[in-house]
């Protein structure tokens, strides 16, 4: 028996269902992951609970698994002691002395964005902290500055491979079925496949072009407006505004300077884009043909050391080595004792537990819906590759679906994380399959798989963007001290919009399996959104 056929089902459907009934993703993943095991020992729940058990324990006893999970921790710490030294502050007083007017000042926030890449969460929170003064000083709207926190959140985590964000992803499509037919690593896919990500990068560009050209549009224009003529840089119709949110506590922030804050995020940089070929080098290293670093240097080109690294191993080591360099260098500073940085790191660690468990619980799910019956698991992925396969489904239509399917899961549960948990392992090998039944070349059918991965994920990102019961639009509004429900209904057009033009390029995207068509399908529906939106959609 290759699989459970249609049984196979229940996991992934009552998990969705239950995360939209319960808003608990981390309750549903287990529930889902449950009534699998279930179904593999023949509806005796004793003996589901110990398959369960063992398939929790069994997805942290793999090296890929436990370095990643490491990973978020100490960036979670790294996060914690970014938070703790009033480096954050420091940038912000450097900034206001040079920002004077309101398009400097978005412009800033918005790069700012982009440069705190590691965790949405800090992101919103830290560059909130910084920019709020500065904001406030020049008159710019609580609205203006949530949408600019939260567009450059979620949208950006998502396209840099140094941060929890994309080595989850990473993790969840190396252990899909049909991604080993790629022949290419989990890191190069997802270098690939940036390209195809486009709500994230559309959303990303939507900032700064609304920021240059003043195209604002709808209930933004309106908070916008009401600013001017008010004096008052929030409505209070919508509630009130969120409290002052110091992330800084810190005795010490007034010795902190610009550069504090840049400094780990530079080291990260340095040691992950060092350790990417080191790793593959050390790796090569047989003791026989190749005895030394050099000589597996010399036996490869970077190129193809970049893709064939093992990114867990590299990210590993590249956040162990930022830790113990910001902590010494933050010691030399003394921006904070021994004391104070040790519970700084703690904290950081605990505010990733809830990520943590759901990628805990991503892996299981994917082990249940992927592994083969002898195995232990439902063998989901093969029943639903070789029905669409053999029902003729045309896979055009797989990005375009996907994407819808995804930002319906992730804007009613708030998460992307979970979203990428549940979409991935079905979508990944229905786009496989569906290009091998076309006889599709070895470079369609990569561009198939990019292409349908990151529908989910623009889908994923859309929903947590947009939602507003997502952590990252809740942070938003907090660190821009906007009143949420401000938030929610001034960003949702832009989100929308962006995803409208989004879903258009996938259509074109799926029939042709070409990037470049993909973004000009985008490129001309976002033209004509940024004509007619600002004409005729006012507030």
């Amino acid at each position: 028996m290759t699989s459970f056929g249609i049984w196979g089902l229940i996991p992934p459907v009552l998990t969705i269902t239950l995360a939209f009934i319960t808003k608990d993703v981390m309750v549903s993943l287990f529930l889902g992951i449950f009534s699998g095991a279930i179904i593999v020992a023949g509806g005796n729940p004793l003996v589901a609970i110990i398959n369960l058990t063992d398939m929790i324990a069994g997805s942290l006893n793999d090296g890929w698994n436990i370095r990643i999970f490491l990973f978020c921790a100490l960036l979670g710490g790294l996060v914690g002691m970014l938070s703790k030294t009033g480096s954050a502050h420091a940038f912000g007083r450097w900034a206001a002395e040079k920002l004077h007017t309101q398009k400097s000042t978005l412009l800033m926030t918005w790069v700012c964005g982009l440069l705190i890449f590691i965790d949405d969460y800090f992101n919103s929170l830290a560059v909130g902290t910084v920019m709020r003064p500065i904001t406030d000083k020049n008159k710019v709207s609580r609205a203006q500055l949530a949408y600019i926190l939260d567009s450059t959140a979620a949208p950006v985590c998502i396209l840099v491979p140094i941060s929890s964000w994309v080595i989850t992803v990473m993790s969840i499509v190396k252990g899909s079925e049909g991604f080993e037919v790629l022949g290419v690593s989990e890191f190069s896919f997802f270098m690939r496949s940036v390209p195809y990500n486009i709500y994230a990068l559309l959303t990303v560009f939507m900032v700064l072009f609304i920021v240059l050209s003043g195209r604002n549009f709808g209930p933004m224009a309106g908070s916008i407006a009401y600013a001017k003529e008010t004096g008052k840089l929030y409505n209070e119709a919508y509630g009130p505004a969120p409290g002052e949110v110091d992330i800084d506590g810190n005795e010490n922030a007034a010795k902190a300077r610009p550069l504090d804050m840049l400094f780990p995020i530079i080291v990260l940089i340095i040691t992950a884009v060092t350790f990417f070929p080191v790793t593959t080098y050390l790796g090569a290293i047989d003791g026989e043909t190749i005895t030394s670093l050099g000589a597996a240097a010399a036996s490869m080109s970077v190129g193809d050391a970049f893709n064939n690294t093992d990114a867990s191993m590299a990210l590993f080591y590249a956040v162990i080595f930022t830790l113990v360099i910001s902590y010494i260098y933050y010691m030399v500073r003394k921006l904070f004792s021994i004391k104070s940085a040790s519970e700084a790191i703690g904290d950081g660690i605990k505010s990733m537990v809830p990520a943590l468990i759901i990628l805990t619980m991503a892996w299981t799910i994917g082990t249940v819906i992927k592994s083969s019956p002898e195995d232990g698991g439902l063998g989901l992925a093969s029943f639903l590759s070789d029905v669409v396969v053999g029902g003729g489904f045309p896979i055009a239509l797989v990005p375009v679906i996907a994407f819808a399917l995804s930002a319906l899961i992730a804007f009613s549960t708030g998460t992307s994380w979970g979203t990428f948990a549940i979409m991935i392992p079905i979508v990944m090998p229905i786009a496989v399959g569906l290009a091998q039944a076309k006889g599709l070349a070895d470079s369609s059918l990569l561009n198939a798989a990019m292409i349908s991965v990151s529908a989910v994920l623009g889908g994923a990102v859309f929903g947590d963007h947009a939602s507003p019961i997502s952590d990252t639009t809740i942070l938003s509004s907090t660190g821009a001290g906007c009143p949420h429900l401000e938030h929610v209904a001034t960003q949702m057009p832009y989100a929308v919009t962006a995803a409208i033009c989004t879903l258009v390029g996938f259509i074109f995207g799926g029939i042709t399996l070409n990037v470049f068509v993909a973004w000009l399908a985008t490129l001309i529906c976002f033209a004509a959104a940024m004509v007619f939106l600002p004409r005729y959609y006012k507030k």
